[in-house]
């Protein structure tokens, strides 16, 4: 069977398992309708089998450090996935400081009008929590969209005896359709009891949409008085060009810390990172980081020296869970780093960089290891970064490709489709102008990504 067979017969056994179906639930009734259901979920599961996963992918799940105060579960509530978890719970001890950024799309989902208001809220010292759901973004669903809100962190506020005003929630999946939210709610009761220390990489499961591995990344600090750790997970594949914040990420930390210097260094780092990344140009309706400090670390209040050095690691975390998108794109089998430098400002060199990233053109030449310059020139001629043809020069890696206008005159195009052969690629722009830089990673663009984003909600 060919690399893409599988998904046409499966697609194809889908059609004529929902007319079977149909036709037996006419005919029969519930008995028919549950056997056309066990069906379907064989299908599902023979697909989601055979689901490959990005060459680019850890070889496992990290070792995360536990981190006090933090406790997770995830359940089966079938939002729209079948036989598997699909929603995770966090729950966060009292005095918990909050931090978080969002997209900025003007379409943005319920969720995160929701955790936006909260945050702009005195947190008090209770407690806090977050609930997530795959399947189904809320977004675009109207004032049903608010209600599924205001009845899920509602259900986990009761559940967790907590305020609903500290329980923050997020969706991801198919836009505009109504959320279930009864699946939801009635499995509250099962994720309050299942909550535990050890289960974050249970909760990055329940995340995954398109996701083909779980994302988590750690650290840990040396504070005053005692060691300082964080551990985050992230999900995200397709739909990806952050826009202040990006896909779903949450990440905790026992730091003492008070909520405004967190929300400071996480604004300081969200531009190097998740916004520094893109698969496929598009920004979610729903892109949300949320930073979680417990203050339960034995360490000191994040002060003084120590403050850089925390500042620091959760950088390192940020940057590793931005690049794990980037490796997990919809179809990639390359990671790229775009970097530009000698850009006349800062907002030059993003321009040409993310045109590079983003373009098209580039992105399919990597894909069939094709080290077609030209393209790259073109992107840079469109970009509107300021740029002179006889100042800039191109790197692949090491490899002076362009330079003074033309091609390098060492250049041998066999060096470069050599190059192109690996896994992880630099493409180095110098434009020679000034002392501005900017470096975004993205990856290739495949017949996979079609294929993937063509049967979406099919």
């Amino acid at each position: 069977m060919g690399k893409t067979d599988w998904k046409a017969e499966a697609k194809a056994l889908k059609k004529k398992v929902r007319k079977l179906k149909d036709g037996l639930t006419a005919a029969a009734g519930p008995v028919a309708e549950a056997v056309g259901d066990a069906v379907g979920d064989v299908i599902a599961a023979a697909k989601k089998a055979m689901k490959p996963v990005s060459p680019l992918a850890p070889a496992s799940f990290p070792a995360l450090p536990a981190i006090r105060g933090v406790e997770f579960a995830a359940v089966e509530a079938a939002v729209r996935y079948q036989n598997r978890k699909d929603v995770m719970l966090v729950r966060l001890a009292p005095g918990t400081a909050m931090a978080g950024v969002f997209t900025r799309s003007t379409t943005r989902s319920a969720c995160v009008r929701d955790c936006q208001a909260k945050l702009a809220l005195k947190a008090g010292t209770a407690g806090a929590a977050i609930i997530v759901n795959s399947g189904n973004s809320n977004a675009f669903t109207g004032k049903l969209g608010d209600e599924a809100v205001a009845a899920i962190t509602s259900a986990v506020a009761d559940g967790l005896a907590m305020p609903p005003s500290r329980v923050f929630s997020s969706s991801t999946g198919v836009i505009g359709e109504p959320l279930p939210h009864d699946r939801i709610t009635a499995k509250v009761p099962d994720l309050v009891a299942d909550l535990r220390e050890d289960a974050i990489e249970m909760a990055a499961h329940a995340m995954m949409t398109t996701d083909t591995f779980p994302k988590g990344a750690g650290a840990t600090v040396q504070g005053d008085g005692g060691t300082i750790h964080i551990a985050g997970i992230a999900k995200g594949s397709g739909m990806i060009a952050p826009d202040m914040a990006t896909m779903l990420v949450y990440i905790f930390t026992d730091a003492k810390i008070a909520p405004a210097a967190l929300q400071r260094m996480v604004s300081r780092n969200v531009d190097s990172t998740f916004n520094s990344i893109t698969v496929d140009s598009d920004t979610s309706t729903s892109d949300t980081l949320l930073v979680a400090a417990t203050g339960q670390s034995d360490a000191a209040e994040v002060k003084g020296p120590v403050a850089k050095a925390f500042e620091t690691a959760l950088h390192g975390v940020m940057r590793d869970l931005a690049l794990q998108v980037v490796r997990d794109g919809e179809g990639a089998t390359k990671l790229v780093e775009v970097r530009v430098t000698g850009a006349a400002t800062d907002e030059d060199a993003a321009k040409a960089a993310f045109a590079i990233a983003n373009s098209p053109l580039v992105k399919t030449a990597v894909a069939g290891q094709d080290p077609n310059w030209g393209r790259i020139v073109a992107a840079i001629g469109k970009s509107g970064a300021m740029a002179e043809r006889d100042r800039l020069s191109i790197r692949f890696g090491d490899i002076l490709v362009a330079e003074k206008g033309w091609r390098a005159p060492d250049y041998k195009e066999e060096d470069g489709a050599e190059y192109m052969l690996r896994p992880e690629l630099l493409i180095h722009v110098d434009l020679g102008l000034g002392r501005a830089k900017r470096s975004v990673w993205t990856c290739d663009l495949t017949a996979r990504y079609v294929e993937i984003n063509a049967d979406y909600r099919s």
